[in-house]
C-alpha cells in the first residue's frame, strides 16, 4: 500500500510540475500587446500607442534611439489578431552612403538597413507571430533587436 501511495504522490507532483511548465510556456501572439510592451521595457523605455489604422504599436527607446514596434497583418475590422511585428528605427538627418548601407546588409544578419525617400537611414526587422511565439523566444528576439539598434547607431554615425 505504501508503494502505491508513493507512486500516486510522485505522479501528482509530476503532473503539477508539467502543468506549471505548460503555463510558463504560454505563447504570445498579436493580441499580447501588454506582454510585448513589458518585454520591450526590459531594453529601455516603452509605451503603447495606436497606429492610424487602429492597430497597436509600441514606442520605445534603446539608449536614446527611438524605435517603433508596429503590429502588422491585423484583422482589418477589429485591428486584433495581428500576424507579425515590424520593428523599425529611423535616423532623421543621418544620411549614410548607399555603399555603407549595402555593407551593413552584406555583413549583418537579421535586420535590414535602407535609405528612406529623403536619404535618411532606417533599420527594420520582422517577427512572425502566426500561431504564437514563446515569451523567452520573443525576449531573445528583442534582445537581438536592442543589440542591432546599438550597433547600427554606431555604424551610421561613424565617420
Amino acid at each position: 500500500m505504501r508503494v502505491k501511495s508513493l507512486i500516486l504522490c510522485a505522479t501528482l507532483a509530476l503532473g503539477a510540475a508539467q502543468a506549471a511548465q505548460a503555463a510558463d510556456a504560454a505563447l504570445l501572439d498579436g493580441n499580447s500587446v501588454d506582454d510585448i510592451l513589458n518585454l520591450a521595457r526590459g531594453y529601455g523605455s516603452a509605451t503603447a500607442g495606436t497606429q492610424d489604422s487602429g492597430a497597436p504599436k509600441v514606442y520605445g527607446k534603446i539608449e536614446g534611439q527611438p524605435y517603433t514596434i508596429y503590429f502588422s497583418s491585423c484583422d482589418d475590422k477589429t485591428h486584433k489578431d495581428c500576424q507579425d511585428l515590424d520593428l523599425y528605427a529611423g535616423y532623421l538627418g543621418v544620411k549614410p552612403t548607399l555603399d555603407k548601407i549595402n555593407g551593413w546588409n552584406r555583413d549583418t544578419r537579421f535586420a535590414r538597413a535602407y535609405l528612406d525617400s529623403d536619404g535618411d537611414a532606417g533599420i527594420d526587422m520582422d517577427v512572425n507571430l502566426e500561431h504564437g511565439v514563446g515569451a523567452d523566444n520573443l525576449d531573445s528576439t528583442l534582445s537581438l533587436w536592442s543589440q542591432l539598434v546599438k550597433k547600427f547607431t554606431a555604424y551610421v554615425n561613424a565617420k
